[in-house]
This record gives structure tokens, C-alpha cells and sequence, in this order.
């Protein structure tokens, strides 16, 4: 069986990313810039990927619809968005036509740099033959694909913004924190990029609680403490970050039992300490600029 050929709309961060994983994976694609409008003429591919923002999903399908651009010859239409199902594309929907969501849980950052795919998740629902599509084009790309019933989608999308984007947003603060210990900026991607990795590595091997490391696990309230003592001094803006970050990690810690539970009980009230002193002096708990 030949590969299918493929027809990526929007040549963003995401767009763009794909049609370059799925030629390497020895599809036909190609790739159309949303700016440039949908062509004047038919689409010939068996998989339509609608790589656009959410809110330009539906418009899309309908125009695909009222232009005669599909409808005949069989094809499958998905759009990469996490929070909206497949009834985004129903306006495109038709004897041959069938639709559905194809969500890459991976963060794309920049068209000039592709992240693996290699072992990502891939949530596909929709039609049947939308999906069987979208499931081959996955494995095609080395990632899992999966249906997950009745999934609360913006729930599911929150999730994936909160690790990746949180991520992001996390390492700034720690690249801020690194600077006032005196490493450059070059050097301090250089360290939490690896480092990011590992935690990566070890939430998908080893899975939850055990993927936690440090000293909340191992109920260390004297190195929380230290540490704390350390923000409070050289970055007051990163206090209520680590207190919520602590707080969360709390839980996992209880559930692994590597401390007695009156070490968890010391952290526990060490941190309320610290976000009382956080709320009297008004101190931001987001990084710096």
C-alpha cells in the first residue's frame, strides 16, 4: 500500500512541522500557507490536515465545502486543534468526506525547529474513516495514537497547555534564578534543557508519583527551608511560585512514603508560613523579566 498523499493548510509551527515529519516518512505532501488562501482548485490527497487556529477551524471547512474543493473523490479531513472535536469540520462533511480531530500532544516552539515526534501521543475521534486515516499518519510519524471516550477536551487541552506551557514558563524563572547565582543565559538554557529532559524521561517510564525527585520527596523541611530562605532573599518574584510547585509535589511525596509523615507535616507548614509572608508583602509569584 502506498503512502497517502497529504494536504497540510497552514504552514505554521504545527503545519509545517508535520509536512516535514511525513515526507521524511515517505508521504507526498503539500504544504499551503494559510495566508495564501485555499487554492483555486481541487484538492487532490487522501488526508486534508487543517493546521490553523482554533477559531479559523470551521471557517475553513465551510469554504472548503461552498469552493467544491472536496467532495469528489474520498478524503479524510483533520484539524490538530486539542480543545475542539471533529463537528468543527461538519461543514465539510459528505458522502466522501469524512472529518476528524487529529491533536498532537507535542510542543511546537518554532517553524525553523521541529521537535521528535518519536513516541508522542496522538488523540484522533471522529469518523470512522477520518480516523483509521489519521491513525495511519500517526504511525507513520512514530507516535501513539489513541480514542479517549467521552474526553472533556478543554480539560484535556488545559493539561497539555499547563505541562508545556508551564514548562516554558518555568524554566524562565529557574534561567532568572540561575542568573542572579551568576551563570550566563547560554549557559543556563545549556543546563535546564537536560534537565528537562530527564523529568520528561522519567514521567513517561516511570509514571507518577515516582517520577518526583528532591527534597519535598524525601521530606527534607530543612532544605525547603534553606531554599526559601534563598528566594526570599535573591528573588522575592519566585517565593509563591515554588510555594504552589512545592504544595503540588506534597501530595506525590505522602504517596511514595520516603520520610515519616510528620517530615511531610513540617514542609507542609513551612509553606504555609511562606505563602502568608508571600500575601503580607504582596510579592508577584510569577518569573522575572
Amino acid at each position: 500500500m502506498s503512502e497517502p498523499r497529504v494536504f497540510v493548510f497552514g504552514a505554521g509551527k504545527v503545519g509545517s512541522a508535520l509536512a516535514r515529519a511525513l515526507r521524511a516518512a515517505g508521504c507526498a505532501v503539500t504544504l499551503r500557507a494559510q495566508r495564501k488562501g485555499l487554492p483555486a482548485r481541487r484538492i487532490e490527497a487522501d488526508v486534508i490536515i487543517v493546521a490553523v487556529r482554533d477559531r479559523d477551524v470551521a471557517p475553513t471547512a465551510e469554504a472548503l465545502a461552498q469552493r467544491g474543493l472536496v467532495g469528489h473523490r474520498r478524503a479524510a479531513i483533520v484539524h490538530c486543534a486539542g480543545a475542539l472535536g471533529p463537528e468543527a469540520l461538519a461543514a465539510a462533511r459528505g458522502p466522501k468526506v469524512t472529518v476528524a480531530q487529529m491533536h498532537p500532544m507535542i510542543s511546537f516552539a518554532s517553524r525553523a525547529f521541529a521537535p521528535s515526534l518519536a513516541r508522542g501521543q496522538l488523540h484522533v475521534d471522529g469518523d470512522a474513516a477520518a480516523v483509521r486515516a489519521a491513525r495511519r499518519l500517526g504511525r507513520l510519524l512514530g507516535m501513539t495514537p489513541r480514542t479517549i471516550p467521552g474526553l472533556d477536551r478543554v480539560a484535556y487541552h488545559a493539561a497539555a497547555g499547563l505541562v508545556a506551557n508551564g514548562a516554558a514558563a518555568l524554566a524562565a524563572g529557574g534561567a532568572a534564578l540561575l542568573g542572579r547565582a551568576g551563570v550566563d543565559g547560554a549557559t543556563a538554557a545549556a543546563m535546564l534543557g537536560p534537565l528537562l529532559r530527564s523529568v520528561a524521561e522519567n514521567v513517561e517510564r516511570l509514571g507518577l508519583p515516582e517520577a518526583l525527585t528532591g527534597p519535598v520527596r524525601r521530606g527534607d523541611a530543612a532544605g525547603v527551608g534553606k531554599h526559601l530562605e534563598t528566594l526570599a532573599r535573591r528573588a522575592p518574584d519566585l517565593v509563591g511560585l515554588y510555594v504552589a510547585m512545592a504544595a503540588t509535589q506534597l501530595p506525590l511525596a505522602r504517596a511514595l512514603g520516603d520520610a515519616p509523615g510528620e517530615s511531610f507535616d513540617a514542609i507542609e507548614a513551612r509553606l504555609a508560613e511562606a505563602a502568608r509572608d508571600v500575601v503580607a508583602t504582596g510579592a508577584s509569584s510569577v518569573a522575572p523579566d
